[in-house]
């Protein structure tokens, strides 16, 4: 079948969080299964068009209610995956980045999805290349189940499904009715949004005239059904309760394999691990400062800093665990400023134990994933996440927070002799419940190193693949298009 994945961000053109990392990697997995999968995304100024092969295909007009826009898309291959760039100015220019402000935002990926139908029509004409799947991905594309659900009158579109995915709950594009009505967006007049009055809100429009609704893992697939995650529009999902599917994300294992990691400075799997990433945590202690020492457990950290990500409740637990005693910590994120804040000052207060780098870099990152002993993700909510996947593919034992898809990952330590677990799971959205937990942590890595080694073990022998989803993917793919035959 012809599955396009429409995004805001795909990794490596464009990423901001863990939607690029989806859709930057599911459609190659889904093409070695046979499945015609193609992405596309705008074309941003920040995007290197030479870096990446990219080379301009054809153009196209769209007609709107506020006037005819010219469209320009651009192709390039990256894994086996066809990837189509929309360039349109003023909307995807040069000078755009991917997120912007709402009062930009907010008619960009209106403009976006009445693109999207309009580029289908073209790869029609100019590719010979007709979609049967539109697979939506957050609010940036949650209208377009809607927009193909109005072209079904012409026989092109008749038989075509639609699949939304949802990523994060918490960022839903609403108020966009006045910048709908100005692009001639049809009314929503759907009985399930104006009694809820969602009618200009794109993921709410979404849940109602998707085919298929999925999110990136089952527990926070139950979650959203709750008003605490689900932000307004629990009770939709609720009314669509059938057609909802968690899906664990997966990972390019290829790509992320600490046997051939060039970014590494030992190679290691899952039989050698104990003899050679020794040596990636002493680079790791050398790049960054910090004495160099087998025996001492070191924490690290990677992530965005915001209030989702549960930093607030780590920083004064990893405060009060370096002030009593002998670890050392590694953090590299960026983010809300109070937050970065509070990482840098752990840098100044602890500048024996504890080094804070305010920002983002990818061998930074991948040093600490293949160097760490523990690594630290205690989100308030986590719809699937993949720092806990990449952490045990490289043998860092994860600290998680029970929620969304670190609770569907990640095994709790079964406080024995470590054949049960893949890391350390706590409850409470507590600091002291937290701090309790590093502790216990620490315990079982000072006295427990057989048990901690089988569970490093476990860990990096943890399927992150994407082959389990693939074939989720698949089957609700052909469900969503059995409706339409």
């Amino acid at each position: 079948m012809n599955v396009l994945f429409v995004s805001a961000e795909v990794d490596p053109f464009a990423k901001v969080g863990g939607l690029a990392d989806v859709v930057g990697s599911l459609p190659a997995a889904l093409r070695k299964a046979g499945v015609d999968a193609r992405v596309l995304m705008p074309l941003y100024g920040t995007i290197n068009l030479d870096k990446y092969e990219i080379e301009y295909q054809f153009s196209f007009q769209m007609h709107r209610r506020n006037g005819t826009a010219d469209c320009h898309i651009f192709r390039t291959i990256h894994d086996g995956v066809p990837v189509y760039f929309l360039k349109s100015w003023p909307f995807f220019g040069d000078e755009a980045s991917v997120y912007t402000e709402w009062s930009w935002d907010s008619p960009r990926f209106v403009f976006f999805a009445q693109a999207i139908i309009a580029t289908c029509d073209a790869l029609r004409e100019h590719e010979n290349w007709s979609v049967e799947m539109v697979h939506a991905n957050d609010w940036h594309t949650g209208l377009v189940p809607f927009l193909v659900n109005e072209e079904r009158w012409r026989q092109e579109w008749a038989q075509v499904g639609t699949m939304f995915t949802i990523h994060n709950m918490a960022y839903q594009g609403d108020h966009l009715g006045g910048w709908m009505f100005d692009a001639g967006v049809p009314g929503r007049h759907h009985p399930e949004l104006e009694s809820r009055g969602l009618t200009d809100n794109a993921m709410a429009i979404a849940l109602v005239y998707s085919d298929i609704i999925t999110t990136v893992s089952p527990r926070y697939a139950t979650e959203i059904q709750y008003p605490y995650m689900g932000f307004g529009l629990d009770g939709l999902l609720r009314w669509r309760v059938s057609d909802l599917h968690g899906i664990v994300n997966g990972i390019d294992t290829t790509q992320w394999n600490p046997a051939v990691d060039p970014l590494v400075v030992a190679h290691f799997d899952a039989n050698s691990f104990p003899e050679h990433r020794p040596r990636n945590k002493r680079a790791l202690q050398q790049e960054v400062g910090l004495e160099e020492r087998d025996e001492v457990m070191v924490i690290g950290m990677v992530s965005r800093l915001v209030w989702q990500k549960g930093f607030d409740l780590a920083f004064p637990a990893l405060r009060g665990l370096l002030a009593g005693y002998d670890v050392q910590f590694v953090g590299l994120g960026s983010g809300e400023p109070a937050l970065n804040a509070q990482l840098s000052q752990l840098g100044t207060d602890f500048p024996d134990k504890a080094r804070a780098f305010v920002g983002y870099n990818a061998a930074v990152a991948q040093h600490i994933y293949a160097g760490c002993d523990l690594f630290l993700m205690p989100s308030r909510f986590e719809p699937c996440g993949v720092g806990q996947l990449l952490a045990m593919r490289y043998g860092a034992l994860p600290l998680v927070r029970e929620t969304g898809g670190l609770a569907d990952t990640v095994q709790n330590y079964d406080n024995a002799d470590g054949v049960v677990g893949t890391g350390f799971v706590f409850s409470w959205e507590q600091s002291e419940a937290l701090y309790g937990t590093l502790t216990w942590a620490l315990d079982t890595f000072q006295n427990r190193p057989h048990a901690w080694k089988q569970m490093q073990r476990n860990a990096m022998l943890h399927d992150s693949s994407w082959t389990s989803g693939v074939k989720q993917y698949t089957a609700l793919y052909e469900q969503a298009l059995a409706r339409h035959r």
